[in-house]
């Protein structure tokens, strides 16, 4: 397991594997290790995947000052990364949480972004608003489940702004495609994953500056993807297609029947539309 140096000397780990080009890939959470995703449904196919574990999380080291987990100082760990693999450019994957350090660290480093694939991306950075009709709209396309009443009633208080501690576990069948024995393991080892305090600090008060950083993504020249699941609530496809919007190059694909781990729901799909991005 490599490591690096952050500027402040925090150790840092990454985690290389499959074959072909390197792609360094940025977890969400917010602040989870890395490690939930796994090869990306195969992708390590056709690239090398360089998954990051982000400072605090998986085997990368505490920092000593906990404020260094703010999204936008997080920018200064993927520039040394970078720097690290010796790469003038690189291509950036990033999922959910992890979208917003790498629309941050495209603002602040465009030069350095060949291609970027954002993967049912969060959008806080960008100042996109979602409404609770497109989540509700999502998770109306799963009422045939058995799971759905409870759920759908969960994300409605969620959406409402008056939900109890019980309903955001409620919620959770809500985030695969199968709410099968996978997909409740993978939601089960979140919680040794994820560091929680960082998750508190990461899209604290200075972190995100909307208005900056869209004027700078729509300066971005290099090609972009913004991969949607049809059914995901957390980054449902209308709101998608806005971001995606925003960049000069800005592709919008939505991945039928997907939610918001698109690698697990359906691996074949996924891996052709990021890869056909990345090889065209």
């Amino acid at each position: 397991m490599p490591t690096f140096n952050a500027p402040d000397g925090t150790v840092l780990a990454y985690h290389a594997t499959g074959d072909g080009p390197p792609l360094i890939c940025l977890p969400g959470g917010p602040m989870q290790a890395s490690a939930y995703l796994g090869d990306l449904g195969g992708l390590t196919a056709h690239r090398t995947l360089i998954r990051l574990d982000l400072r605090g999380t998986g085997d990368s080291a505490t920092p000593t000052d906990p404020a260094s987990y703010r999204c936008d100082r997080l920018v200064h760990d993927a520039e040394a990364l970078r720097k690290e693999l010796g790469l003038e450019r690189v291509d950036l994957l990033a999922h959910s949480a992890g979208a917003n350090l790498a629309a941050l660290y495209t603002t602040h480093h465009p030069d350095r972004v060949a291609r970027l694939a954002l993967i049912t991306p969060s959008v806080y950075a960008a100042g996109i608003d979602i409404a609770a009709e497109d989540r509700l709209g999502a998770a109306r396309l799963r009422r045939d489940e058995e799971w759905f009443g409870a759920a759908y009633a969960a994300l409605e208080a969620v959406t409402e702004g008056r939900a109890a501690g019980d309903d955001w576990e409620a919620i959770a069948p809500f985030w695969f495609a199968r709410w099968d024995e996978e997909a409740r393991a993978v939601r089960a080892a979140e919680a040794e994953q994820r560091n929680g305090e960082a998750a508190a600090v990461y899209g604290s008060e200075g972190a995100f500056d909307p208005e900056a950083t869209r004027a700078a993504l729509a300066g971005f020249e290099g090609r972009v993807l913004v991969l949607a699941g049809e059914v995901d609530v957390a980054a449902p496809p209308r709101a998608m297609g806005e971001y995606a919007g925003l960049f000069a190059e800005g592709e919008l694909v939505v991945q039928a029947g997907a939610a918001h781990f698109p690698w697990l729901d359906d691996a074949g799909s996924f891996v052709s539309a990021v890869e056909g991005f990345l090889g065209a």
